[in-house]
């Protein structure tokens, strides 16, 4: 008995099903590939935000692990935005600690200094920053920082958009195959399970071309005019990522003889017509699942080898996990796309081969679990990074998704063991005998009836051909229209078309969560970063908008009372634009001498940071880059000076984040 291809909803409702699938498959694969540890900066000499008596004589940053270094990775400016370094890198590392430095000028003068820098972590993922250090006491700046970090921007989009679409690539390609050998070996001669496998193939070599291309402006300059650049792609090549890349292409290749194999010999032998072709059939279908698992392996081996599984602790274990983890994820969304794709477009499919894909399903979600605990243990690395990182609670976001997505895929399987037991208890037989005798007796019917002007035109042998030709035309199109009513009445498959719809609504929220995940720093490493700060990063959250706030005063002379209101702009660390205000006892702007202002982190023994503002008009001062050189809790205080000999300083708390 066969299983005709049900219609549930219109076309553009089964489009959303197969997208929804491949989305999802996406979501899984992309948190295995792009949730990684990626390189953090855990200190530097001088520290951010120090002020130092005389100049250093170089710069050095300490990194959580290894990363790559180009020439012009790290930047010192001036507060006139020039040069302050030599620009010869050194690699200061020993006995496991990662660190880089970078000579400075002699005898430069006071003020305040930025140090960006960028690098390329260990898993292939580009990191950038800059912090600011004072030699004497802070002053203005013009450094000019990129505003985007590194990866950001077009290039970036760009990037991301390949990075995905070769995940699906890879789900489509390999899922879309194995559903064919081990759940219907009739799917070989389908045209449309044909074009969603090598339209996987397609979109897996086009999407890593793209990156290969891509990798070089990424990790650098950021314009997408680099991507064509023969000096870039020659140092793309030489790295890790490259070199996963290139071999991806290559095992492509071999893929691409498999499935041409698949779709050609094999199809071709769908109905052995005596032993000998029996065996052969047998023979090749072992060959092309050892065949396609080693290529498969192999080419989900180019993520394993080039990203997060690759770094980190455990990387001996943590890789193969990995291509197993990829490899499961393939096997189960990519088979439920090709399912999918049989259920609508393929004239139709055994229920033994959806009885073979539920069991298979099944030992995928139990390997995902497995597999995905030990990534998640690895990423997030301790219990309070789980609570108390952004990244652990968004996992547990996701992780609540994933459980109500299995529970539904519960209902699924159960729908389809139904389709099953009818299929067994014969009820599938009898129906499909219904639809051909029906079927026959009403194209013998219409040949009855047409027999009359058969006779008057069956003047010639072409007549007669075209006649029967006619007729099994209108035998295949009743049998057809009866297998529909009776599949649409079917409540299994109806009760299995709702639940797959669930499942998809499901996976379009899981989703939106991954795509925040994605962008978001690990746990185990915000806890080393944090660590290195001393939690201060933690421990001030940040303002809601820019600083405000009003305190009154009182020099004790002549018109020495009256309030100031301060507004600091944008009120977080990094460079803030200050604006004073004084206001007499009338509410009206006092034109004082003098007003002067500075920044204690008590905390960090940082400071005072004095800041001088200029007289913008009566009653109001201003001061531009205020440099605030990290978050926490700082001391605001405020001088008024209102005659030569009378002058008041007062004092406030604040929470910069």
């Amino acid at each position: 008995m066969t299983a005709t291809a049900p219609r549930f909803g219109s076309a553009p409702l089964v489009r959303l099903l197969l997208v929804a699938t491949v989305l999802l498959g996406s979501v899984f694969t992309v948190l295995s590939g792009t949730a990684s540890a990626h390189a953090a900066l855990t200190g530097s000499t001088p520290e951010d935000g120090a002020v130092v008596a005389t100049a250093p004589k170089d710069i050095s940053l300490t990194f959580s692990e290894q990363v790559a270094m180009g020439d012009n990775s790290i930047r010192v400016l001036d507060p006139s935005s020039k040069r302050a370094d030599t620009g010869r890198i050194r690699d200061l590392g020993s006995g496991g600690t990662v660190a880089y430095g970078i000579d400075l000028h002699a005898g430069l003068p006071d003020g305040t200094y930025t140090v960006a820098w960028q690098a390329v972590s260990a898993d292939g993922h580009p990191v950038s920053g800059a912090f600011a250090f004072s030699i004497g006491a802070p002053s203005k700046t013009t450094a000019d920082v990129p505003d985007e970090a590194a990866g950001g921007g077009l290039v970036g989009t760009l990037y991301d958009i390949a990075r995905y679409a070769s995940y699906a690539g890879f789900i489509l390609l390999i899922g879309g195959a194995a559903f064919v050998l081990g759940c219907w070996p009739r799917g070989a001669s389908v045209r449309p399970l044909q074009r969603l496998v090598v339209q996987g193939w397609l979109t897996l070599a086009a999407a890593t071309l793209v990156l290969l291309l891509l990798r070089s402006p990424y990790t650098g300059s950021g314009k997408l005019g680099d991507a064509f650049d023969l000096g870039g792609l020659q140092d793309v090549l030489a790295t890790k990522t490259g070199a996963a890349l290139v071999s991806r292409l290559l095992l492509l290749g071999a893929a691409a003889l498999f499935v041409a194999v698949l779709f050609g010999a094999y199809a071709k032998r769908e109905t052995p017509q005596d032993e000998q072709e029996n065996k052969e059939r047998k023979d090749l279908t072992f060959g092309l699942a050892v065949g396609g698992t080693v290529v498969a392996a192999g080419i989900a081996g180019t993520w394993a080898l080039a990203e997060h599984a690759s770094t980190g602790i455990q990387t001996g274990l943590a890789m193969p996990v990995d291509v197993l983890h990829l490899l499961t994820v393939a096997t189960w969304l990519g088979g439920l796309t090709a399912l999918l794709v049989a259920l609508y477009r393929a004239p139709s499919i055994e229920n033994a081969a959806v009885l073979r894909f539920s069991r298979i399903a099944f030992v995928s979600v139990v390997v995902l679990a497995a597999t995905g605990l030990y990534q998640s243990w690895r990423q997030v690395g301790s219990w309070s990074a789980l609570w108390g990182t952004s990244y652990g609670q968004l996992l547990l976001v996701k992780v609540g998704l994933v459980a109500v997505l299995v529970v539904i895929a519960w209902f699924s399987r159960r729908w389809t063991g139904r389709l099953g037991q009818r299929a067994e208890g014969g009820t599938g037989k009898e129906a499909g005998a219904e639809i051909e005798a029906e079927a026959e007796g009403e194209a013998a019917t219409g040949s009855e009836t047409g027999s009359g002007t058969e006779t008057a035109a069956a003047t010639t042998v072409v007549a007669d051909s075209e006649r029967a030709t006619q007729l099994e035309r209108q035998k295949a199109a009743l049998a057809t229209a009866r297998q529909k009513r009776i599949r649409d009445a079917d409540p299994g498959r109806i009760g299995l078309r709702r639940s797959v719809l669930a499942e998809a609504g499901v996976a379009v929220v899981l989703l939106a969560v991954t795509t925040v995940l994605t962008s978001t720093e690990p746990g185990r490493t915000a806890e080393q970063e944090a660590g290195a700060t001393g939690g201060t990063a933690a421990a001030a959250p940040a303002t809601e908008g820019p600083l405000a706030l009003t305190l009154p005063f009182d020099t004790g002379g002549e018109n020495g009372k009256g309030t100031v209101q301060l507004t600091l702009d944008p009120g977080r660390s990094g460079a803030n634009v200050m604006h004073i205000y004084v206001d007499g006892p009338d509410g009206q702007p006092l034109d004082v001498p003098e007003v002067k202002a500075a920044f204690t982190l008590t905390a960090q023994k940082i400071g005072p940071l004095p800041i001088v503002p200029e007289r913008f008009a009566p009653g109001h001062w201003s001061a531009d880059a205020v440099q605030i050189p990290m978050p926490g809790e700082w001391q605001l205080q405020l001088t008024i000076r209102t005659s030569d000999i009378d002058q008041t300083t007062v004092d406030k708390n604040v929470k910069i984040g």
